[in-house]
C-alpha cells in the first residue's frame, strides 16, 4: 500500500500527541486497543453521518496507534486534494465503475507487509441508509481477517475498538448482530443512522 500520514514517523508522533491533546480538551474518551490478531483487520466505521467523522477518525487512530486506510468517493481524490487524501490514507473508490472491490481490497490487506487496518463504513454514505452495504464484510471473509467493530458516538464524546468479529458465513445472521452492537450510538447528525 502507498505511504501514509500513520508510517511517516515524526508527523506520526507528532500528529499522535495533538490528537490525544485536542480529543482531551475537547471532552472526547477513545476507548479499546487493537488486539494483536487483528493488526491486519477491516473496521468498521459507524455511524457515518457527517463529513466531521474524517478528521475525528484520523484523530482516534492517531491515538490508537492505528495504520489505517480508508475508501472514499474519487470525486474527493481530485486535483488539488487527491495527494492530500492519499498521504491521509485514502482509496478512491469509483462507485460509477463496476469492480471487483471486494477482492482487490482483500488482495491488498493479504499482500501488506505489517499492520493495515482497512475501515469501511457500512452505510456507505454520509446519508440517511436503511440499508448497510456488506461489502466490510465480504472483504473481511475473502482476506480471512476479524472485522473490529469501531464506533463514535457525538452524544456521549466516545470513541474506540470494540469487540472483534470473525464472518461466520451466515450473512442474515452476523449483519443482526454487527447491527445491534451499534444501536446505541448516535452519529453527529442521529437522524441519519439506522441500526436496526
Amino acid at each position: 500500500m502507498h505511504r501514509t500520514i500513520f508510517s511517516t514517523p515524526v508527523v506520526n508522533t507528532l500528529l499522535r500527541a495533538l490528537s490525544v491533546t485536542y480529543l482531551k480538551l475537547a471532552g472526547w474518551q477513545v476507548q479499546g486497543v487493537l488486539p494483536e490478531q487483528a493488526q491486519k483487520s477491516v473496521l468498521i466505521a459507524a455511524p457515518h453521518t457527517s463529513n466531521w467523522d474524517l478528521p475525528y477518525t484520523l484523530m482516534v487512530a492517531f491515538v490508537l496507534r492505528l495504520n489505517i486506510y480508508w475508501m472514499g468517493k474519487a470525486s474527493i481524490f481530485r486535483f488539488p486534494f487527491g495527494p492530500l487524501m492519499r498521504w491521509l490514507g485514502g482509496i478512491a473508490v469509483d462507485r460509477s465503475k463496476t469492480n471487483n472491490l471486494v477482492l482487490a481490497s482483500a488482495q491488498a490487506i493479504q499482500a501488506a507487509d505489517g499492520a493495515l487496518q482497512l475501515i469501511v463504513p457500512p452505510e456507505g454514505t454520509r446519508s440517511k441508509t436503511r440499508y448497510w452495504k456488506t461489502g466490510f464484510y465480504h472483504i473481511a471473509a475473502t482476506a480471512q481477517v476479524p472485522i473490529v467493530l469501531a464506533y463514535m458516538d457525538y452524544q456521549r464524546k466516545v470513541s474506540g475498538l470494540g469487540p472483534l468479529f470473525v464472518p461466520s458465513g451466515n450473512l442474515e445472521a452476523d449483519m443482526l448482530q454487527i447491527k445491534a452492537f451499534y444501536a446505541p450510538f448516535k452519529g453527529r447528525n442521529a437522524d441519519q443512522f439506522e441500526s436496526e
